[in-house]
């Protein structure tokens, strides 16, 4: 049989097959191979993870929140909606954000990244239906419509819902009226677009405890939201079973995708309140709840005089006490640590001084020691018999006079509850941030008690309010022994401690 010389050029030269589009496993490898410059951190790992199984889990709710300028908007608001598109190009699109130019300017640079990468995406971009806030695949139904929040949807029904930052800053979240507005046009406009299964991404940095993500969380389908809260420093409350979503110890900082971020200044210069919205994901009341911010009472010089750089004292009619909450389980996983100088004159109380950290228990004794050291005028040392109280009362009650083991009977809330009306009627003063910037701290954990992040700072208020306000009283025979033992330690100390403010 003779060769076929025609049939054997043809299979020589014939053009060899197209190879099959990537398919990436993760958006972040995809992010990595369309610029290999970005910086995938585990922050962003961790998103990856969540943005995928909500991709598989047929109706799912996600919110993630994190830090401005993390990678998280362009991450789920650019290149998870592309991996989605190489991963099924049928699916449609919504995204959504405060206004309609960033929402176009998301939509614009998934277009761009197929128009220039289209042969190793495996994706074009039809020609008949190509602008900005409105585009589709070529070959396929799949493609994106862009809207901001509060406008209308396309008639058709959206695959997967992705709303990045629905709220423009702190002016628009603080407005009840513009919240509820947010809050209507997802029951009204979003929700009846989605089709059967389809997933929704909410992508904010909180600004509000009300915001949209407030909203769905506390609706009566909540239970639907997962969510994942990256804070800038690890920082929870092992009582109430919370743990770091990235592992991190309490107090490790979060490895940014910028490089390296000094969050210790940035705390600092943006102030506790917003430090711990944006920053934290944990936003606060503006005005408070059982605590108002308003109601605080500021003093702005000191109420003691200094000596030699180590002790405290007033004056000789004071009564001044430490209130110690020690409750905290290992030092991996540890609660903070918090002692308080509370001094009590005429109606009111003034807290003099804090000591506010994690410590193991041999640094929690030297730390007692020390405040006690500093203020020899205070008799009584309030220290809760639980956790660690316990060990600290039975390691010092032979070398420290003074310590009474407080056991509370009632919940967090209903301590604070009972001392609440004291701060309401103006008897209760702090520092202001210039006398000690820990201050604002406290604010605002009181803001946010009972559902913020910590409470040990109330617990220790509450702890001594209850002493020296609610279960003593005025003229109660426990004040009178304290003001008894206060005059004889200031005559102790050879001088006249000044009365006044």
């Amino acid at each position: 049989m003779g060769i076929d010389w025609a049939e054997l050029a043809a299979r020589t030269f014939e053009a060899p097959p197209e190879p099959e589009p990537t398919v990436w496993e993760t958006p972040g490898q995809l992010a990595v191979a369309l610029n290999p410059a970005i910086k995938q951190t585990a922050a962003l790992d961790l998103i990856d993870k969540e943005l995928i199984r909500a991709f598989n889990t047929p109706d799912s709710r996600l919110i993630v929140s994190m830090p401005p300028q993390e990678g998280k908007s362009l991450r789920c608001g650019i290149t998870f909606p592309l991996w989605v598109l190489t991963q099924d190009p049928s699916k449609r699109i919504a995204m959504t954000s405060f206004s309609d130019r960033l929402a176009r300017r998301n939509s614009r640079e998934v277009m761009n990244a197929i128009k220039s990468d289209g042969d190793l995406l495996g994706l074009a971009i039809s020609k008949d239906v190509a602008s900005q806030s409105e585009w589709q695949l070529a070959g396929d139904r799949g493609g994106i419509y862009a809207a901001s929040v509060g406008g209308p949807l396309t008639g058709q029904k959206a695959d997967l819902v992705i709303i990045d930052d629905p709220h423009k800053g702190a002016k628009e979240a603080d407005s009840e009226l513009q919240r509820d507005d947010v809050y209507d046009w997802w029951t009204s406009t979003v929700r009846t677009r989605l089709s059967p299964g389809a997933p929704v991404i909410l992508i904010l940095t909180r600004w509000h405890e009300d915001d949209l993500a407030g909203r769905f969380i506390n609706a009566e389908d909540g239970h639907m939201w997962r969510v994942i809260n990256i804070p800038a420093v690890a920082d929870y409350d092992p009582d109430k079973g919370e743990t770091d979503p990235l592992g991190r110890k309490p107090g490790e900082g979060l490895v940014s995708a910028q490089g390296h971020r000094d969050w210790a200044a940035t705390k600092i210069a943006v102030g506790a309140r917003t430090w711990n919205a944006l920053y934290q994901g944990r936003p606060a009341p503006s005005e408070g709840g059982l605590f108002k911010r308003a109601d605080w009472q500021r003093y702005n010089q000191p109420l003691w005089v200094e000596e030699a750089g180590i002790r405290r004292t007033t004056g000789s009619n004071d009564v001044i006490i430490l209130s110690w909450d020690m409750t905290f389980k290992n030092t991996q996983n540890a609660d903070y640590v918090v002692g308080q100088v509370w001094l009590h004159r005429g109606a009111n109380v003034y807290l003099l001084d804090q000591v506010r950290k994690r410590m193991t228990f041999t640094e929690t004794l030297a730390a007692f020691k020390a405040q006690v050291a500093r203020w020899p005028q205070a008799a009584a040392k309030l220290v809760e018999d639980k956790a660690n109280g316990t060990a600290v009362l039975d390691m010092l009650k032979k070398e420290i006079p003074g310590l009474i083991a407080i056991t509370p009977h009632e919940s967090k809330e209903a301590r604070a509850a009972a001392v609440s009306p004291f701060v309401e009627a103006h008897n209760v003063y702090l520092p202001t941030a210039e006398l000690a910037a820990w201050s604002e701290d406290l604010i605002d954990e009181a803001a946010s008690f009972p559902n913020g992040a910590h409470d040990d700072q109330i617990d220790g208020l509450s702890q001594a309010l209850q002493r020296l306000l609610v279960k003593s009283g005025q003229g109660s025979a426990f004040l009178a022994a304290m003001k008894k033992q206060a005059a004889a330690l200031a005559n102790q100390t050879n001088r006249i401690p000044p009365t006044g403010r």
